[in-house]
């Protein structure tokens, strides 16, 4: 940001506190009950200056998709006229259980080495103080800026976005020009994969195990299955995304569950299937050839029955035109900022950032964090944030938006 420096490490230091008074509030998802968190969170952006819009999600709908309450925040400042561009920022504020191997409190927002130690501190409560704290110094200098920011600070990211930013869309209070979602200050992220989760009911009919040939095995069927999925496996690794960054799509059996008794045959075994799809394969078509693929495995089997259910289905991030305006820029300004010029990449993985391009809205992932999931811990024991890095992220950031709203 571009104050003098006593004025810059004072709005660092306040930038500092407010990302640590984020982490010492839990929002784990699961269980999902994250308005808490948005009723201190929108308590502390309002102490910044900023007006906060407080949606929240009809219950029904939350507990729809596992969780116990969702209220989306979102902060608009209109420069000028207001008539340049939209341009919506988003980071999610529920995260990951903190899980074992912690050596800091997941939730003491420890400071060492540079670093602040907590679930979320990377991904992405970070990103709540990079995108406030950048907006806080446009309206520090608004002079020339023509259009409108959007903060949307979402709550459902780790179930899938759909009653984040996916919601947002479609209740139509938002409709932006360009979105940048929380991502690593070392990459612009212009594409990721999708998933499909699908849950697999294997039915037969329970008998003496000292009879076996009297019931249907839901078991022996369900080895069918597993054999046609892991050779699905080896058929997808011959596969190669044309998007760099990507590799091959996976598929992997992550949970078993069944049986009634070491003496019983089984009469129900459950199965839930993790299918992560490239860029360029379309999710409902997928599921439909894996469905396929689960019924001939076992057709033919007397008293077994097959039901596929879906859980998730999240459809890859896809670069649209006009994303390359958002990587020029960002790239420029992170190439002043770091010194180097991240590159423009893909990920396998998923987040909630995809639904804005569904809407047809140009996107990347940017923001506060090192090179790598990995290296941030995110998702896993201490995951951590240097503060270098999220005043670097916040300078980018805030440089981007003086780009795009200056006619």
């Amino acid at each position: 940001m571009t104050l003098p420096d006593d004025d810059s490490a004072q709005l660092l230091a306040r930038e500092v506190e407010f990302l640590k008074a984020l982490v010492r509030v839990p929002s784990d998802n699961p269980p999902g009950d994250c308005a808490p968190h948005a009723e201190i969170a929108g308590r502390l952006l309002e102490e910044l200056g900023f007006k906060v819009e407080h949606h929240a999600v009809p219950e029904p709908f939350v507990k729809a998709y596992g969780m116990k309450s969702v209220v989306n925040l979102v902060i608009r400042e209109r420069f000028g006229s207001g008539e340049g561009p939209t341009i919506a920022l988003n980071a999610h504020g529920d995260v990951v259980p903190p899980g074992q191997g912690w050596t800091f409190d997941p939730y003491g927002a420890e400071e060492k080495g540079g670093a602040i130690y907590g679930r979320g501190a990377a991904v992405s409560k970070s990103d709540f103080a990079t995108y406030a704290f950048a907006l806080l110094a446009l309206k520090a200098r608004p002079e020339g800026l023509n259009g409108t920011v959007e903060l949307h600070f979402t709550y459902d990211e780790e179930a899938g976005g759909f009653l984040g930013p996916k919601w947002l869309i479609e209740h139509e209070f938002t409709k932006p020009d360009y979105a940048i979602s929380a991502g690593f200050s070392y990459a612009v992220v212009i594409a990721h994969n999708g998933c499909l989760h699908l849950e697999v009911l294997v039915r037969g009919k329970q008998a003496h195990a000292a009879m076996p040939e009297t019931g249907a095995d839901a078991l022996e069927a369900a080895s069918h299955i597993l054999d046609a999925i892991y050779a699905e496996r080896r058929r997808l690794y011959g596969i190669t995304s044309a998007t760099p960054g990507i590799g091959s799509p996976k598929i992997t059996v992550g949970l078993i569950s069944g049986g009634i008794n070491t003496n019983v045959v089984p009469d129900r075994i459950a199965m839930r299937i993790d299918r992560r799809l490239t860029p360029e394969e379309d999710g409902v078509t997928v599921e439909q050839e894996l469905t396929k693929l689960i019924e001939a495995s076992v057709e033919g089997r007397p008293g077994i029955e097959i039901e596929c259910r879906r859980i998730i289905l999240a459809e890859p991030l896809r670069t649209l035109p006009g994303t390359e305006k958002l990587v020029e820029i960002v790239q420029k300004h992170a190439a002043d900022v770091l010194g180097e010029v991240p590159p423009a990449t893909a990920v396998p993985l998923y987040t909630d950032a995809r639904h804005y391009t569904a809407a047809g809205v140009p996107t990347i992932l940017y923001g506060a964090g090192p090179r790598s999931i990995l290296e941030a811990n995110a998702h896993a024991a201490d995951e951590h944030v240097r503060i270098s890095d999220l005043q670097a992220a916040t300078k980018v950031i805030e440089a981007t938006l003086r780009d795009l709203l200056t006619p």
